[in-house]
């Protein structure tokens, strides 16, 4: 039997942990809070993160990173992906060499711009690195409604090993070599899915939402094809099928947030009623600067950066792209 380490006690490496002992594998999550591991040691599930959800039989839990990583075959990164680089180079000491690490947060590093394979590149320089990105609610996955998603590995046999440990047939599992894309997909669309819940909130309409996605997606391939990402990427389930998802439902607390800022709430308060990490808030600053970095335009992103982080006022953050000049929608080929 596989031994799948989970890291982070959240909803999604809750979910993932459902998903990992339906599969037939043996099941332990590392989480930080002992309250979280406590319940669902004891059978109670995880209420904090997934209320009223019951976890399949045989998962248990530890707040110590060195026993659920230690005898690990195959390990999911799930904590939020600010602390990604903190948490694994804590790990690197206990696990062995060549074990495939696979990277389920979505986000870019603060502060260096960084994708999250190549933080782990630095912090765990002897793992095989995979993504798992995709539409995946973690309600729906962990109540066993049927998902597809993608899963990117670097190497054909261990992307191959990985789909064949998590799938199942409801979890299902598209593999792919394309990290960047896979990575660049799940980290901008929640910057986006803010946007689209600005719109929502303002009652903006239909018709306005489907302009951002669209334009969104086009903010997306720039920077991908800026980093290396294949444009196909993009349009599969990391790329659009996540930034569908994502942008379009108030399960989604990049968007529900978007919305609750659009109705004229605080930010403070917002975040002050969330026990989980709303990725897009901490991504947006981080999205801008790597765009920036890379000459990539990206006004969408910077809008929804100007609001969360300089304070800009939405109104003014709308007007500011409507005013924007008219465009070819694609540019023309010499």
């Amino acid at each position: 039997m596989t031994h799948v380490a989970i890291i982070g006690g959240g909803a999604w490496g809750t979910a993932l942990a459902c998903v990992a002992r339906r599969a037939d594998n043996e099941t332990a999550i590392w989480a930080r809070d002992a309250d979280v591991v406590t319940s669902i040691n004891a059978g109670r599930g995880n209420p904090h993160y997934l209320t009223d959800v019951p976890l399949e039989a045989g998962i248990t839990a530890s707040t110590d990173l060195a026993t659920i990583t230690r005898d690990a075959d195959t390990i999911l990164i799930v904590v939020p992906s600010q602390f990604v680089s903190e948490i694994t180079l804590s790990m690197a000491p206990h696990i062995r060499p060549g074990v495939p690490v696979v990277i389920c947060a979505k986000g870019v590093e603060q502060g260096t711009g960084k994708l999250m394979t190549e933080v782990l590149a630095e912090t765990l320089p002897t793992a095989k690195l995979a993504v798992l990105s995709g539409p995946t609610f973690a309600q729906e996955v962990a109540r066993d409604l049927p998902t597809a998603f993608t899963l990117a590995a670097q190497e054909p046999d261990i992307g191959e090993r990985l789909a064949d440990e998590l799938g199942t047939a409801h979890f299902r599992p598209y593999v792919s070599d394309d990290l960047i894309g896979a990575e660049i997909g799940g980290a901008v669309k929640n910057v986006l899915a803010i946007a689209c819940g600005f719109v929502a909130g303002r009652n903006l309409g239909d018709n306005a939402r489907a302009a951002l996605i669209t334009r969104g997606l086009a903010e997306i391939v720039r920077l991908g094809a800026a980093k290396g990402a294949r444009m196909e990427t993009f349009m599969g389930l990391s790329g659009l099928g996540d930034l569908t998802l994502t942008c379009n439902a108030m399960q989604s607390r990049n968007f529900s947030l978007g919305a609750a800022l659009g109705e004229g709430r605080t930010l403070t308060e917002i975040l002050s009623e969330r026990r989980a990490v709303t990725e897009g808030v901490y991504s947006a600053s981080s999205v801008v600067a790597l765009a920036q970095d890379l000459g990539v335009e990206m006004p969408i992103c910077q809008a929804v950066d100007r609001v969360v982080n300089d304070g800009e006022v939405i109104d003014q953050a709308i007007a500011g792209l409507l005013s924007r000049p008219f465009a070819r929608e694609h540019a023309r080929e010499d």
